[in-house]
C-alpha cells in the first residue's frame, strides 16, 4: 500500500508537470461549450510592433518635429509688409504721409522683389524733399540681385535645405528603427514558438514513461518484472520532469520577452500564453532566396537606410561646405527699380510726376576671415570623413549578407540531416519498444531510444528555428518591407 501511494505521487507530479502544456479551450459558461483559443501568428506579432512599439512611436514624433523645422526655415521667405506714415500737427510745415512696403525673397540669385505706395498731403521742409508725392501718390517696384556672394546660397537657404536634409533624416531614422523592430520581433516569435516546440517534445516523452509507470506495477505485481524496474523507471520519470521544467522555464522567458514586441491598442505589453502557440513550427519556402551573393548584396546596398543616412550626412556637409564658401567671396548686388508718380502735380512739383528707373550696384570685399577659413577646413575634413565611413558601412553591409546567406545555406542543411536523424532514431525506438516487449531487449536501452529520437526531435526544432531566424535576417538585411509587415504607408518620403 505504501509503494502504491509512493507510485500516485509520481504519477501525480508528472502530471502537474506536463498539466500547463496541454492543448487548451476556453469554455463558455452559458453553453459549457469550449471555444478555441486561435494560435498566434507572425502576422498580428509584425502588425501589434509595427503600430505601437514605443521606440516607433518616439521617432514619429520626432519627425513632425523636423517637419515643423521645415516650414520654420520656410517662414524665411514669407511675403512681409510694413507700414508707416507721420503727420506734423504744428509748426510752420504741414505736411503728412504714409508709405506702405511689401517684401518678397526668391531661392535664386538671393533675388528680392519689393513694391511700395506712397502718399502725402502738405508742405515738407528741403530736408524731407523725398516726401512729396503726386495727389495720386508715387508707386514703385523693384528687384535686388545678388551676383557673387549669396548667388547660389546664404544662411537663409542653408536653413531650408538644411531642415530638409534633417526631415529625410527623420524618415530614415523611422525606416532603419521599423526594420530592426520587426526583425527582432519576428526573432522573439520564433524564438517563442520553437521552445514551445521543445516543451511539446519533452512533456510527450514524460508522458511515455508516466504511461510505462502504470504497465510496470502490473508486471511488477504479476511477478513478470523485477521491483527495481519501478525505481529506474521513477528516475526517468524525475529526468524528464526537470527536462519539461528547464524546457517551460525558457518558454516563459520566451513569451516575456515576445510581449516586448506585442502590444495592445494601449501600447500595454502581452504576455501571450502557450494555448496560443501554434501547433507546428512551420519554415515555409525558404529556396526562393537562394541567391548569388552578388545579387543580395546588390539588393542591400541599394536598399539599406543605413547607406541612405550616411548619404544624407554627405548632402549635409556639402551644403554646409557651399555655405563657408559662399562666405569668403565679395559682395555685389544689383538694385534695379522703378518709380512712378500718380495723379496730377501737387506741392512737390513736376519733378515728382516722372516716371524714374534706377539701377544700383552695391561692392563689398571680406578681408582676412580666418574664423571662415578655419570653418572651410573643418567642412572639408568632416566631409572627407562621411565618404570614409560611407565606404567602411558599405563593406560591412556586404560582408553581413555573405554571412546571412551562408548561415541560410547551412541552416537548410542542418535542418535535411536533421529530419533524417528524426526518422533513423524514430525507427529504432519503435523497434527497441516491439524487442522489449518480447523480452528480447532491456528497459535501459529502450529509454536510451527514446531520449535518443526526442534530442533528435529538438535538433530538428532548433534546425527549423535557425532556419527561420536565418530568412528573418536576410528580410532585414535586404529591406524586404512585405515579409517584415512593414506597409508602404508606413514608410514616409526619404526626402522632399
Amino acid at each position: 500500500m505504501r509503494r502504491l501511494k509512493s507510485c500516485r505521487c509520481w504519477v501525480l507530479a508528472a502530471l502537474l508537470a506536463a498539466a500547463p502544456g496541454l492543448p487548451a479551450a476556453d469554455t463558455d459558461s452559458a453553453n459549457s461549450v469550449p471555444v478555441a483559443v486561435p494560435p498566434l501568428t507572425a502576422d498580428q506579432v509584425l502588425e501589434s510592433a509595427a503600430q505601437h512599439f514605443p521606440e516607433i512611436l518616439q521617432l514619429l514624433a520626432a519627425q513632425r518635429g523636423a517637419a515643423g523645422k521645415v516650414l520654420e526655415a520656410e517662414g524665411a521667405f514669407d511675403l512681409v509688409f510694413s507700414a508707416d506714415g507721420f503727420s506734423r500737427v504744428g509748426g510752420f510745415y504741414d505736411g503728412s504721409t504714409v508709405k506702405g512696403l511689401a517684401k518678397q525673397r526668391l531661392r535664386p540669385l538671393g533675388t528680392q522683389l519689393y513694391g511700395g505706395y506712397k502718399l502725402s498731403n502738405g508742405d515738407f521742409p528741403i530736408y524731407e524733399d523725398i516726401n512729396f508725392t503726386n495727389t495720386g501718390g508715387t508707386a514703385q517696384v523693384g528687384a535686388l540681385f545678388s551676383l557673387l556672394r549669396d548667388r547660389t546660397i546664404d544662411q537663409q537657404r542653408f536653413q531650408e535645405f538644411d531642415a530638409q536634409l534633417g526631415l529625410q533624416r527623420a524618415n530614415l531614422d523611422v525606416l532603419l528603427t521599423r526594420i530592426g523592430v520587426q526583425q527582432q520581433a519576428l526573432i522573439a516569435y520564433w524564438q517563442w514558438v520553437g521552445l514551445g516546440r521543445q516543451v511539446q517534445i519533452y512533456e510527450n516523452l514524460l508522458r511515455i514513461a508516466i504511461e510505462r509507470q502504470t504497465n510496470l506495477e502490473e508486471q511488477v505485481r504479476s511477478g513478470a518484472r523485477a521491483r527495481i524496474f519501478l525505481t529506474e523507471n521513477q528516475q526517468n520519470i524525475v529526468r524528464r520532469q526537470t527536462l519539461v521544467r528547464s524546457a517551460r522555464r525558457d518558454l516563459r522567458i520566451a513569451a516575456n520577452t515576445l510581449s516586448f514586441y506585442y502590444r495592445d491598442q494601449e501600447g500595454d505589453t502581452i504576455i501571450p500564453t502557450d494555448e496560443r502557440l501554434p501547433p507546428t513550427l512551420p519554415i515555409g519556402d525558404v529556396s526562393e532566396i537562394a541567391l548569388v551573393p552578388e545579387a543580395a548584396t546588390t539588393a542591400a546596398v541599394y536598399r539599406r537606410p543605413e547607406l541612405a543616412i550616411l548619404r544624407n550626412a554627405i548632402d549635409r556637409e556639402r551644403l554646409r561646405l557651399e555655405l563657408r564658401e559662399n562666405n569668403l567671396k565679395p559682395r555685389l548686388d544689383l538694385n534695379i527699380g522703378v518709380q512712378s508718380g500718380l495723379g496730377a502735380v501737387a506741392e512737390g512739383g513736376v519733378s515728382r510726376d516722372s516716371t524714374d528707373t534706377v539701377v544700383g550696384l552695391q561692392f563689398s570685399v571680406p578681408l582676412q576671415q580666418r574664423a571662415v577659413r578655419g570653418q572651410l577646413v573643418q567642412s572639408r575634413a568632416a566631409l572627407e570623413a562621411r565618404q570614409q565611413e560611407q565606404q567602411l558601412t558599405t563593406d560591412q553591409i556586404e560582408l553581413e549578407v555573405r554571412n546571412i546567406l551562408q548561415e541560410l545555406e547551412a541552416a537548410r542543411e542542418l535542418l535535411e540531416l536533421a529530419e533524417q536523424e528524426v526518422t533513423q532514431s524514430s525507427i529504432m525506438r519503435q523497434s527497441e519498444v516491439t524487442r522489449f516487449q518480447s523480452g528480447a531487449s532491456d528497459f535501459f536501452l529502450v529509454n536510451i531510444r527514446e531520449e535518443v529520437e526526442a534530442n533528435a526531435r529538438v535538433r530538428m526544432a532548433q534546425a527549423k528555428l535557425a532556419t527561420l531566424i536565418a530568412r528573418a535576417n536576410f528580410d532585414a538585411a535586404t529591406v524586404d518591407l512585405q515579409r517584415l509587415g512593414i506597409r508602404e504607408s508606413m514608410v514616409p518620403p526619404a526626402g522632399n
